[in-house]
């Protein structure tokens, strides 16, 4: 099955509203800046979606990607481990105003919600968090004599998400730390869309370098020149050009 597309706005056309998105990054390190942005695009034009989940590490930077998408009103909550990064004056003045709500979750934790929610692993146990505001309302259970706070998986129904390589099966490969969370991701979402910065055709991919296989992946779409978040910052770039 050939699992290229033609178009970022087919990548994100099956978006609904009140979606659960997951959203590959490390700050800029593998963010999917084109795919967000034409999501964005896509509300600009028809409405929809909106009362989006994210989930990623964090809550986005100066005005363009998920701070974009954050400042267009897309989004009804943050599921992340560091809103408060470079720049987080979109989603501080959302936050702050009441429009968008937050859950904070450890780094750590966060990635492994996310395995476990590909995995199958409805909840697991870890010591962090305990005794903190973040382990309020959660199960305790004391093993050998520590206290674990009990996490549950994280799923989506959607996963955006930028590689390296992508052949006409969906096989990945991911140029260094831009692997950081889509692996895991792409395992997590019921649909995962990846921006590739080179498709190519099945079979040139060396199996062993395979990194996320496309039984994990449903679409790929080739974006060659792929913008860099911190670089459109430096430049003082927002998305849209003319804010609304």
């Amino acid at each position: 099955m050939d699992k290229r597309i033609a178009s970022l706005q087919e990548a994100v056309a099956g978006i609904p509203d009140g979606a659960t998105v997951m959203i590959g990054g490390f700050g800029g390190s593998g963010a999917p800046i084109e795919l967000i942005h034409a999501l964005i695009d896509r509300f600009l034009a028809t409405g929809s979606p909106k009362a989006l989940t994210v989930i990623n590490n964090n809550a986005g930077n100066g005005h363009v990607g998920i701070a974009a998408l954050i400042e267009q009103g897309m989004v009804a909550k943050m599921i992340c481990s560091f809103p408060r990064s470079a720049d987080p004056v979109v989603f501080t003045t959302k936050y702050l105003a009441g429009e968008i709500a937050l859950e904070l979750v450890p780094q750590g934790t966060l990635a492994e919600r996310i395995r476990a929610g590909g995995a199958g692993i409805p909840a697991f146990y870890t010591p962090t968090s305990f005794g903190t505001d973040l382990a309020k309302g959660k199960p305790v259970a004391e093993f050998e004599g520590r206290s674990y706070v009990q996490e549950r998986w994280l799923k989506a129904d959607f996963a955006l998400l930028k590689a390296e390589l992508g052949d006409a099966h969906g096989n990945l490969t991911f140029r260094m730390a831009a692997r950081n969370f889509a692996p895991i991701m792409a395992m997590a979402a019921a649909r995962t869309v990846v921006q590739v910065s080179r498709a190519v055709e099945a079979g040139m991919i060396e199996p062993e370098s395979v990194i996320t296989p496309g039984i994990f992946v449903d679409a790929i779409i080739e974006v060659s020149d792929p913008a860099q978040e911190e670089a459109l910052n430096r430049a003082n770039a927002s998305y849209p050009e003319v804010q609304a």
